[in-house]
This record gives C-alpha cells, sequence and structure tokens, in this order.
C-alpha cells in the first residue's frame, strides 16, 4: 500500500472512486434511453473547453465544464428540433466540439502542449483544486439521482407516459443532460477524453448480464466501475502506463470473465 503515501495517488483515488459511482449512474439511463453516445459526444466537445482554458490560462476543468454543459443543452434543442432523427444531434456536436478543439489546440501552440495529459488521462495531473470540484459535482449528482430517481426510471422506459402523468419531463432532462456534462467534465482527468464514455457504458452493459432487477443493475454498475478504477490507478501507478487506458482494460477484461462465466453455466 506504498502508493497511498503520495498525495497525488490520494486524490487520484479519491476522485476516481468519486467518478466511479456517478459515471455508471448517469450512464445506466443514457443506455436504457439508447443515448449511450452522448458522453462520447460531450467529452469531444471538452476538448475545445480544455484548450480554451490552458490557451487563458484558466483551469482547464472549469472551461470544460462550461463548455460540455452548453453543448449540453444545444444536444437536446437539436434532439427536439430533429425529433424524427434524434441521434443526428450527438454527431452535429461532437464534429463541431472536435473541430473547434482540434483549430483551438494549433492556435495554443505551446500553451496547449499537455494536451495529452487530457486526452488519455494522468493520475498526477489532479490538483487539490480538481478534486474539490470533482467531489462536490458528484455529491450534486448523486442528490439528483436520489431525489428524482423514480422519474427517471419512468422516462427511461415511456416518456411519453410520464409525461401524461404529470411529470416535467422537459425540466428533468434538461438537468440530466446538463449532469450528464458535468459528469463528463469532472472526469476527464482520471480516464481521459477519448474514454470516458467507456467508464458509463461498460460498467452497465457488464451489469445487465447478472442483474436481475434494475437496482440490482445499479449496484453491479457501481461494483464493477470502482473495481475498474481501483486496480487501473494502481496498475497506471506500478507500471507507468496511462490510467484512462488501462482502466477501461480492465473494465474490458471484467466484462469478458462475466460473459464467460455466464456461458459456461448454461452448460
Amino acid at each position: 500500500m506504498d502508493f497511498l503515501d503520495y498525495s497525488f495517488m490520494q486524490r487520484a483515488l479519491l476522485s476516481g472512486f468519486a467518478i466511479g459511482i456517478v459515471c455508471p449512474l448517469m450512464g445506466m439511463f443514457l443506455v436504457l434511453r439508447r443515448l449511450s453516445m452522448i458522453g462520447d459526444a460531450l467529452a469531444h466537445v471538452s476538448m475545445a473547453g480544455i484548450a480554451t482554458g490552458l490557451i487563458l490560462g484558466l483551469n482547464p476543468t472549469i472551461t470544460a465544464l462550461i463548455s460540455t454543459m452548453t453543448a449540453s443543452l444545444l444536444i437536446d434543442l437539436l434532439r427536439k428540433t430533429y425529433s424524427k432523427f434524434a441521434e443526428i444531434a450527438i454527431a452535429i456536436i461532437m464534429a463541431g466540439g472536435l473541430g473547434i478543439g482540434i483549430i483551438l489546440i494549433t492556435i495554443g501552440g505551446s500553451n496547449t502542449a499537455n494536451v495529452m495529459s487530457y486526452l488519455f488521462g494522468s493520475i498526477i495531473a489532479i490538483s487539490p483544486f480538481d478534486l474539490f470540484i470533482i467531489l462536490i459535482i458528484s455529491l450534486i449528482i448523486l442528490t439528483f439521482m436520489i431525489v428524482f430517481y423514480n422519474k427517471l426510471f419512468f422516462i427511461a422506459f415511456d416518456e411519453e407516459a410520464a409525461r401524461l402523468n404529470g411529470i416535467p419531463v422537459n425540466f428533468i432532462n434538461i438537468l440530466f443532460m446538463l449532469l450528464t456534462a458535468m459528469t463528463v467534465a469532472v472526469s476527464i482527468k482520471v480516464t481521459g477524453i477519448l474514454l470516458i464514455s467507456a467508464l458509463m457504458t461498460i460498467p452497465v452493459a457488464t451489469s445487465i448480464q447478472i442483474a436481475r432487477s434494475f437496482k440490482q443493475t445499479s449496484f453491479f454498475s457501481i461494483l464493477f466501475a470502482l473495481l475498474s478504477v481501483f486496480f487501473g490507478l494502481i496498475s497506471s501507478f506500478y507500471f507507468n502506463w496511462p490510467p484512462g487506458g488501462t482502466i477501461i482494460v480492465i473494465s474490458l477484461l471484467i466484462l469478458i470473465v462475466v460473459l464467460f462465466v455466464k456461458k459456461l453455466s448454461r452448460f
């Protein structure tokens, strides 16, 4: 346990456990609503926000928050505009965010030289301020999930019926999109831009294979995500691997093991 002697590892584990809880919780409802790619789109948009922060000398986590939250509102607006082709809204925002991000990184020159740490995650890049932001936003997200859990469940399975039953669907959808954006923005330091959506979906995909109820799916999704984060960060510390990639590979290995064991149990 000598890795706990390092303050940056303590921050990495605390922030990792926080996102290991909120990512699969948000991802579970995204998967149910067939919006899994929203996490990927917002992560690409965050590149523009991070580049802006690096160029202006601002905290990249804050500028990433602003960019992803703005993008989430645009996705919600475009989904209503293209009601019969809702997925096109995600593609439009992802392409636009990626294009702007690439331009800003090029313009930034030496100011954006360390952007690679944001692409793949970096355990030493998590500052005390970043940890504070991650914990506060995680608490906000958990509070939202507890308060609106039943309504989110209803909306996920039948949005029109939820609306007819007096649930403020539009208001909850906007809040959910904003909190998804916040989840993406604060998770980047640990998992990286290119891999954040995987942590929101793979643990959910794994838990679906063994869970027998929605609550069990929630529990196992969080459990698998926390295991992936813990062993991913420890492996990245000892082997000098990028934490984002290591976390996701371990998450995939857990999925493969679950699928294999489930298949064996049928014989």
